[in-house]
């Protein structure tokens, strides 16, 4: 098994390593690169919840024959990120084996983690973008003259403003925070990042009590945020990160909410338990050792009612639902 230490602070905080490539890609190329079918290749691990964003917006905005996209082993070694899963151990697209020689390919010196997800230019095979919270915003805006007939608006302008202030809070306690709990190296750094994390969820709850969802009455781009976080919290976060004041089975508002999310098309088809449960407990051997992964949790309550619809809403807005895979 690889060890994968978090950097810390001298307080024992985890402190996330900021994004490299941040270049974007843009609607009119003004910013050397431009939104085209064909040209890049997203690059995910499903088990990444910063990936998995990417991959329910990709799929409820359309872009699936726009941007192609590549899955690596949920399990890293020494170099990274493979393409295990792939015929010969290469991306059939760039014919990588390892995300790390597209990072090399866009910074010869780079010395950080090879994250994901990473946008890579077909052509050159060179990351384009790292920057996973303005990727999404991206397909949202730069790549909406390519979204199917009917895609949601998930980055509506006149709710940008909250949109993005919910992102700001939910990003700090809850998406970052299991991190900073899991990933503590003190007592009193684990202690603050879960009192923050569980007020968050105590916070979010009531939020929830009587709206359907986050911001407005349609998904958008703040629910995607969260669902990637909570759909992870009972099989990872909980137990592997120490996050357990409660199971999202035991907050009542949340966990109907993330059902109700996991329902809908483009959410729960795109979450992949096995490669999330492997990926956490297999490659964290300071805080598991023995490689051993969980059994549970069981998935199928994921499946049974929420009775979400009563509080109204319209999942879609104006939109309608991606054709479920086949």
């Amino acid at each position: 098994m690889v060890q994968f230490s978090a950097e810390t602070s001298q307080r024992g905080e985890w402190v996330r390593q900021a994004n490299r490539f941040t270049e974007r890609i843009t609607a009119d190329g003004s910013s050397g690169w431009k939104a085209e079918p064909g040209r890049y290749h997203l690059v995910v691990s499903l088990a990444c919840p910063w990936a998995h964003r990417s991959v329910i917006a990709r799929r409820l905005l359309g872009l699936e024959e726009v941007l192609s996209l590549g899955i690596v082993d949920p399990l890293r070694d020494e170099r990274g990120w493979r393409f295990t899963l792939d015929p010969d151990g290469r991306d059939p697209v760039t014919g990588l084996s390892f995300l790390a020689d597209a990072y090399l390919a866009g910074d010869q010196y780079y010395s950080g983690r090879y994250t994901v997800p990473a946008v890579v230019d077909v052509e050159s095979g060179r990351v384009v973008t790292n920057d996973y919270p303005q990727l999404t915003l991206d397909l949202s805006t730069e790549w909406a003259r390519f979204h199917r007939p009917g895609a949601p608006a998930l980055y509506p302008p006149e709710l940008r403003a909250e949109i993005d202030e919910v992102n700001a809070v939910v990003y700090q306690d809850v998406n970052n925070g299991v991190y900073k709990c899991g990933f503590a190296t003190s007592q009193e750094a684990y202690e603050r990042a879960f009192d923050a994390l569980f007020a968050r969820l105590d916070r979010l709850s009531e939020r929830l009590e009587s709206q359907r969802f986050l911001v407005g009455d349609t998904i958008t781009e703040a629910d995607i945020r969260l669902f990637t976080t909570l759909v992870r919290f009972d099989a990872a976060y909980h137990g592997h990160f120490k996050c357990n004041r409660h199971k999202l089975t035991e907050l009542p508002v949340l966990w109907a909410y993330a059902r109700d999310l996991f329902q809908t098309p483009g959410f729960g088809d795109t979450v992949d338990f096995d490669h999330i449960k492997r990926h956490y407990y297999s490659t964290h051997a300071q805080i598991n050792p023995t490689g051993i992964v969980p059994a549970g949790p069981d998935p199928s309550g994921w499946h049974t009612p929420h009775g979400r619809e009563a509080l109204g809403g319209r999942p879609f807005g104006d939109g309608t639902p991606p054709e479920l895979p086949g």
